[in-house]
């Protein structure tokens, strides 16, 4: 079998673009990945299609043989694009071995510890301030919307939601996010009494609405350094959080705000690979590692998931993009044995089942792990080029 074909395909997905690496095989295989160039990320594709063209007359199937030598001829510059660009090609690779095979690419790494996983719905509330015309859902204007979203999610049979720190007193109310440079409070990044008194009063409505069984999880992403992260954790005490999100390249830092925190610590979404990971395992720096699939690719990540079980550690996967991506991390956690719990965007534009062959399938707050062979869906091409993307990608 040889590689004679990689393609990139890119649609609109309402606020940002949807990604997708297309490998096609002269067997008539086809494997598919899901990236994002957003987030920091523009000119991935670039990258992508550099390192795709190597490959070209290669057989794809001894991923660990390709990825090897893509990590040497990137040995001086890793992490960032160049390992987002060998993430989207590994995970393409990993659907066709697994196609050819005719097995679900979690039988690759042992077959599966279970078939459903627990959901957590992610950005609960976030998309609402700006993008409710898009998704055909109510706006986000007041803490009385966040606590009939807190309902709505508990009738929906969610066991858990994440939400971001939201700022009614803004004008117009939006979210807080200081540490990617939105809004105010860059680049101190301190934690303000009206800052603390916004992440109290939305958990409170979250609590309110959705009951006192509600895991809630609380994610604070870059937007304070560690002085201000305790000052958070400290906020959030009353609240019984599932765990608080923070975002630090600092593990010791991460380690002092674990000791004095009084709930689960999650983090790690932005490191890449196993020698990132490392120090923030040494230093026991958080209760639960989140991975990012799209960015490490399932097979790093699931090395990364091993190394973290020896100290005790279970591991989340990152999981805000499209389907696809979905289905990716799917298959990841259900080979996983120390798994925690999975992330999904529930909001979002209403094409988007339409943008994969066979949609996740979500019963009760859990997703059924797909048992079809590779990822357990394609990409549908027709419904990509319907939608044609944000940003231009030559």
């Amino acid at each position: 079998m040889k590689i004679v074909k990689i393609e990139d395909l890119h649609c609109n997905a309402g606020w940002r673009d949807f990604s997708f690496l297309k490998i096609t095989t002269d067997e008539g295989l086809i494997g598919w990945s899901e990236y994002n160039e957003g987030y920091g990320s523009a000119g991935l594709t670039a990258v992508i299609r550099r390192m795709a063209h190597d490959l070209i007359g290669h057989d794809p199937r001894p991923i660990e043989r390709i990825m090897g030598r893509q990590q040497a001829i990137t040995r001086q510059a890793p992490g960032g694009l160049n390992q987002q660009a060998m993430a989207a090609i590994e995970n393409a690779l990993l659907d066709v071995k697994a196609k050819a095979l005719g097995v679900p690419v979690y039988e690759l790494f042992g077959g599966p510890v279970r078939d459903r996983l627990p959901l957590y719905w992610s950005h609960c509330g976030s998309y609402r301030f700006r993008n409710a015309d898009v998704m055909g859902v109510e706006p986000v204007r007041s803490l009385d919307d966040l606590v009939k979203l807190g309902k709505h999610v508990k009738e929906r049979g969610f066991k858990a939601l994440k939400t971001n720190i939201f700022r009614f007193d803004l004008d117009p109310p939006n979210m807080h996010q200081p540490g990617f440079a939105r809004g105010p409070g860059y680049p101190e990044l301190n934690a303000d009494g009206a800052t603390l008194a916004a992440i109290s009063d939305g958990l409170a409505a979250f609590r309110q609405g959705a009951g006192p069984e509600m895991g809630i999880l609380l994610d604070s992403n870059f937007n304070f350094k560690t002085e201000g992260y305790i000052k958070v954790a400290r906020t959030c005490e009353p609240y019984n959080l599932f765990w608080l999100e923070i975002d630090s390249y600092d593990a010791e830092g991460l380690r002092l705000i674990r000791d004095r925190a009084s709930m689960p610590i999650a983090s790690c979404e932005s490191l890449f690979g196993r020698r990132q990971f490392r120090p923030f395992f040494e230093n026991r720096s958080m209760d639960v590692a989140i991975i990012d699939a799209p960015w490490n690719g399932v097979q790093e990540s699931m090395k990364i998931a091993a190394m973290a079980e020896p100290y005790e550690i279970n591991c989340a996967p990152h999981n805000f993009y499209g389907h696809m991506s979905t289905l990716m991390s799917a298959n990841m956690c259900a080979a996983m044995p120390n798994f925690r719990i999975m992330e999904i965007d529930i909001d979002d534009v209403p094409w988007k089942d339409d943008l994969v062959t066979h949609p996740p399938v979500i019963q009760n707050g859990e997703l059924i792990v797909p048992t079809r062979p590779g990822w357990g869906a394609d990409i549908n091409e027709e419904a990509v080029r319907a939608h044609p993307p944000k940003n231009p990608h030559p």
